[in-house]
């Protein structure tokens, strides 16, 4: 018969051996599917190829009275998941989409959900603003020929989509280039908010031949903090425009603060909209002596009459990124030339899913 020593020692073998497993699981790196939104899917396929690795399957579709139903088509228990959509298109149905795929990945016993957006949606409306803010979207409405700006009464829809996707299951969410920084607050899950800037500035460099005797210009004084950042990685002289707004995407007047003449100006900002701004901006400096203006901007949203400006303007090129699907601008507008993101994201989730750090990308383009 066993001796008490021997038979606590069986039994904290036995118990040893039934809790490996489990602490072997839990250890374990999950793997990784990367699922695609309808925004953009050509951007997450440049993801996926860059990782080696195939889409994920999923269903889109909506009923009848256009409600989105969605069906991931493989399994994803304990992986780690990464939906790209961004904000673009049909801004709202596309929203609702990626909540509803990150529910979907959640209740199927996602390991983690990281949402990549590389356009952020709402995030002009990041505060309430007295003044209607540099994004012009103030609420604007005419009763019996009056106009009631109702700003003060105005929400701040980027903290309701931050919360909505909280809720809906997200655990870490990669971004680009927000309009506001601090949207990042917004969440209390990790926020990893990509910059273009090292993108850009391997763009100037190769195709401005004159880029050392440029200088980066803002459209706005937001917009101070990112083109300073740029002049000094290139060694130039920065400056910026001050505009005033009348009402909702009407600028009023334009102040120029800087010394342009006889140089390339190169105008920088994280998006543009309809271009009403970059326009005026363009012509500004046109006037104060500049001999070739370009316009780099992160998200060319290139909405309503944007093209039709861009090809009436004085710009050499109006450069954008592809975090919001640029084919068809560029076929209607050939000043409009496109740089390409998709490594950025695609090293960003490697990185992620590996555990490292990413902050290696805020100053570097991964080849």
């Amino acid at each position: 018969m066993p001796s008490l020593s021997e038979s606590v020692r069986a039994k904290s073998l036995l118990r040893s051996r039934l809790e490996k497993p489990n602490n072997f699981l839990q250890s374990r790196m999950p793997n990784i599917k990367v699922f695609s939104g309808t925004s953009h899917p050509e951007l997450a396929q440049k993801i996926v190829d860059r990782l080696g690795i195939d889409l994920g399957k999923v269903v889109t579709k909506k009923f009848s009275n256009l409600e989105t139903c969605v069906e991931i088509g493989e399994s994803v228990r304990g992986e780690d998941v990464y939906i790209v959509q961004s904000g673009s298109g049909e801004v709202n149905d596309n929203l609702m989409e990626l909540l509803i795929m990150i529910n979907a990945c959640k209740i199927a016993s996602a390991s983690r959900v990281t949402a990549v957006i590389p356009c952020f949606p709402y995030a002009r409306q990041d505060k309430k603003d007295k003044a209607g803010g540099d994004s012009g979207q103030a609420a604007v409405a005419t009763i019996k020929n009056y106009e009631w700006k109702f700003r003060s009464r105005a929400p701040i829809s980027a903290k309701l989509v931050a919360n909505m996707l909280s809720v809906a299951g997200a655990d870490h969410i990669i971004t680009m280039d927000l309009h506001a920084s601090q949207i990042q607050g917004f969440f209390d899950i990790p926020v990893d908010n990509l910059y273009a800037e090292p993108a850009v500035l391997k763009w100037i460099k190769e195709n401005i031949t004159e880029w050392r005797d440029s200088i980066i210009v803002s459209p706005d004084a937001g917009g101070a903090k990112r083109v300073t950042s740029i002049a000094d990685r290139l060694n130039v002289d920065f400056a910026l425009i001050h505009k005033e707004r009348k009402n909702a995407n009407e600028v009023a007047s334009m102040v120029l603060v800087g010394f342009v003449k006889d140089r390339v100006a190169i105008l920088v900002d994280d998006m543009a909209d309809t271009c009403g701004t970059i326009c005026l901006a363009a012509e500004k400096l046109m006037d104060a002596g500049a001999t070739k203006v370009y316009a780099i901007l992160t998200h060319g949203i290139l909405s309503g009459p944007a093209i039709s400006r861009i090809n009436n303007a004085c710009f050499e090129a109006v450069v954008v990124t592809n975090t919001i699907p640029q084919d068809e601008h560029m076929k209607d507008c050939p000043k409009v030339r496109c740089i390409d993101v998709s490594m950025m994201f695609a090293e960003a989730v490697r990185r992620t899913h590996n555990g490292e750090s990413v902050s290696y990308l805020f100053s570097n383009v991964p080849y």
